[in-house]
């Protein structure tokens, strides 16, 4: 029985015991906050302890940046540990000028660049008029040697070098596009002065105020003025200028040479306009007319009007 109940006995359950709650862990992040507020201190602290040889040189840095005086007036020697602070009788006088020294560099430099355009495009319009008044020279004295000085006018202005040849009786008869022995003989003197040049060529077809015949082979002056454009460029092309250097443009009356009341008008605005297209830059292309003005009032108090082209006007009615 004692060996049944002794081999009976209950082994103890062994007693498992739940983990311990720390309850002080806050000390340790109380500890961490103490730390870095101690840092805190120690560094605003050696902040506040300026080192006057380096604010000395801060101080000269700054006078040689801005070209003004930047000083420091500092208080009695006696205490060399008080800081600078207290040490000033007052404050830092930094005098920075309204307009600084750069900013009359970029100015001057600007100015500068603009001096230098400016010579630049009057250097690039003078060549260009020197080229367009050469190829003016090289047409009058083509026209000289065929027998027909004076036979055009010229001029030179934002486009280029106009050459204007008078329709009535010199290329064309009223309201007609065939062009007249003479006018072939003048076109062909000035056409190889045209193909030598490099510059594209704008033939312009002109007609005066009057009307055109009714019922005649022209609907009004625009295909009048438009056909001898054309036809001066088939001839000039025939002569030997290249044809992709040329273009016809037919502008009826809407740019008269001269006023409908001057009493050429009738003869001088029935034209043809040979253009020298210009290849400057469109600014140099503007000071064009100012270099030619001085050459354009010369012949026009020397040379008189011309009175040839009036006796064909007047024979040719309210017609074009």
């Amino acid at each position: 029985m004692s060996g049944g109940g002794h081999g009976g006995k209950r082994r103890a359950k062994k007693h498992e015991e739940e983990e311990h709650e720390n309850h002080e862990r806050w000390l340790v992040s109380y500890a961490d906050m103490m730390t870095l507020l101690l840092v805190l201190f120690v560094v605003l602290f050696a902040m506040s302890q300026v080192d006057k040889e380096k604010f000395a040189a801060l101080a000269s840095g700054l006078s040689e940046a801005f070209g003004a005086p930047v000083t420091a007036m500092q208080g009695s020697a006696s205490n060399p540990e008080a800081s600078v602070l207290d040490s000033l009788d007052a404050a830092v006088d930094v005098q920075i000028p309204p307009a600084p020294a750069a900013q009359e560099s970029i100015d001057a430099a600007a100015a500068e660049a603009a001096r230098q355009e400016a010579q630049r495009v009057a250097a690039e319009a003078r060549a260009e008029y020197d080229q367009l008044r050469a190829a003016r020279d090289a047409i009058d004295a083509a026209l000289a040697a065929a027998g027909h000085a004076g036979a055009a006018k010229y001029e030179i202005d934002e486009r280029g070098l106009v050459v204007h040849i008078v329709s009535d009786p010199v290329l064309f008869g009223p309201e007609e596009a065939a062009l007249q022995p003479t006018g072939r003989e003048i076109l062909r003197a000035v056409a190889p002065a045209l193909t030598g040049l490099p510059n594209q060529i704008d033939v312009e077809g002109h007609a005066n105020s009057l009307p055109v015949t009714p019922g005649g082979p022209w609907p009004s002056n625009w295909e009048l003025s438009a056909y001898r454009a054309t036809t001066v460029v088939r001839f000039l092309a025939a002569e030997g200028v290249p044809q992709t250097r040329l273009q016809g443009t037919g502008l009826s009356d809407t740019r008269p040479m001269v006023p409908a009341t001057d009493p050429g008008a009738l003869s001088l605005n029935r034209r043809v306009d040979i253009v020298v297209l210009s290849d400057a830059s469109a600014e140099a292309r503007e000071l064009l007319p100012g270099l030619d003005a001085p050459a354009q009032q010369a012949p026009a108090q020397t040379a008189p009007a011309p009175a040839a082209p009036a006796a064909p006007a007047a024979q040719e009615g309210t017609h074009e």
